[in-house]
């Protein structure tokens, strides 16, 4: 491999320790690819160059005295809605482009302390989307373009870190979830994205969209970096008021896949869209030919979308009233944000208590359908990404997969909103890259799994990648 920006953690600490190469050469290397081909694709939103050569310097003294985690050393990038020292955070949004921050996250902290070399602070769509959004070009820094394909999007709203881990600018990132703004760009790039638990990383230092939903995870080569990020991302932090108080560490003992139980719905597989169907249906044969037992699962008749979207404008537009009164919402890029998070100021308390008591119900048909299942299988977006310059309307839905409920809301059928209605229940969820379209663009499944049960996850995932080899290919010109 020409580019060790492109190799798993595991294998880029082997390297660091056997002095292969240095913290220093890996930073230079990161750096410099951000700037020939990550500003192209619009992948970064600031490079922190002097900040990421102290750390690297500091790296390698480490090692040489036989010191050192599995991070240290290792350079990654954060979504630039992560507060961190040496450069501006914009929130990827025109009224805060000059927002300078003089503190680091705590996410950015554990990292630092683990030895992490942190290079650039990532692009997103502006605000993480919380208003709605129509273009892929919802963002201060443009639209994110997919290395494998720059016609089309890498998906929001952790654009750039899908775009930086996919094109080997840096071996992984940071994003953000609120509902599918890591399992998407992950899907579209080809990487791996892992969800955590909702509490189970601080978002101390990290923008406010949706307070009840928002959550921080790594973005990665393998589901196996995906487990060793989060171990030194996850903890109890008092400065975050949702922070479950727990640790976490990746069970190495792999569970006898014969005795995990996967739940699916076939219509998932055999709908989605026809670029991707044949690809989909591999996975699920590949899948099930690990051992596992498959089990008929799917949600429950919820107005799950609607709920979602009720909680995130809601609190979203709590979280930026003062930029809606000020007036600077004008500023935004996308006209849809701002009028989204006006509207969410509209929205009744009885609305949004309702949508949370339906929450509230959708949590207690998980912990009931988690007793016959141990994980649940869908693909991680029905469609490959879209174009840059085609309108991101509503998601779209296989013709019959949708009826009206009571009031004329729209249920889905089948698991077509497991990732809305994951992140609703606070469930930890991963994606994993599984083949491509019929045009060429990378695809996924994701994993959804029990509150603080993401080494089940993990575990499935690295028996999948253990047969697959989808997650280590390369985009075209990015060798």
């Amino acid at each position: 491999m020409d580019n060790p920006l492109f190799a798993t953690i595991g294998e880029l600490r082997r390297g660091l320790r056997r002095k292969t190469f240095s913290s220093l050469e890996l930073t230079r290397l990161a750096l410099d690819r951000l700037e020939a081909l990550g500003r192209p694709l619009n992948a970064f939103a600031t490079l922190l160059a002097d900040r990421a050569m102290r750390e690297a310097r500091a790296a390698d003294t480490r090692l040489s005295r036989g010191r050192g985690t599995a991070l240290t050393g290792i350079p990654y990038g954060a979504k630039d809605l992560l507060a961190a020292r040496g450069g501006p955070t914009t929130y990827g949004a025109p009224p805060w482009a000059r927002q300078v921050l003089p503190f680091d996250g705590a996410v950015i902290e554990r990292l630092n302390a683990a030895g992490a070399v942190l290079v650039a602070k990532l692009a997103m769509i502006e605000l993480a989307g919380g208003g709605g959004y129509r273009w892929p070009a919802a963002s201060l820094q443009g639209p994110a373009r997919n290395p494998w394909n720059p016609r089309h999007w890498s998906g929001g709203s952790s654009s750039g870190t899908g775009v930086a881990v996919a094109a080997g600018l840096v071996p992984y990132g940071i994003g953000s979830e609120t509902s599918g703004s890591i399992l998407s760009p992950s899907s579209n790039c080809g990487v791996t994205g892992l969800r955590p638990t909702y509490g189970l990383v601080s978002r101390y230092g990290a923008m406010a969209l949706s307070w009840t939903m928002d959550k921080l995870g790594p973005m990665c080569r393998t589901a196996e970096d995906c487990g060793l990020v989060l171990e030194v991302m996850a903890g109890p932090d008092l400065r975050d008021p949702g922070s479950a108080g727990r640790t976490f560490r990746v069970d190495r003992g792999r569970r006898p896949l014969r005795s995990l139980r996967v739940g699916y719905a076939i219509e998932d597989f055999e709908s989605a869209d026809p670029s991707v169907r044949a690809t989909l249906r591999q996975a699920l044969e590949t899948i099930k030919g690990l051992g596992v037992r498959l089990v008929r699962a799917v949600l429950p008749p919820l107005p799950i979308d609607s709920v979602a979207r009720t909680v995130i404008r809601v609190e979203g537009s709590a979280s930026f009233q003062d930029l809606v009164r000020s007036g600077r919402d004008r500023l935004l890029a996308d006209r849809r944000q701002a009028i989204g998070l006006r509207a969410g100021m509209r929205i009744s308390a009885v609305d949004y208590i309702s949508a949370m008591r339906i929450r509230r119900l959708l949590q207690d048909e998980f912990a009931a359908l988690f007793r016959r299942v141990d994980v649940l299988l869908a693909p991680a977006r029905p469609r490959p990404a879209h174009r840059i310059d085609e309108p991101i309307d509503a998601e779209w839905r296989p013709v019959g997969r949708t009826r009206r409920g009571p009031g004329g809301i729209t249920i889905v059928a089948g698991n077509a909103a497991l990732t809305p209605a994951g992140n609703l229940a606070g469930l930890p969820g991963l994606g994993v890259p599984c083949g491509f379209s019929t045009t060429g663009l990378p695809i996924a499944v994701q994993l959804v799994g029990r509150p603080f049960d993401e080494s089940t996850l993990i575990a499935l995932g690295r028996a999948y990648q253990d047969v697959t080899d989808w997650h280590r290919r390369i985009p075209p010109g990015c060798a």
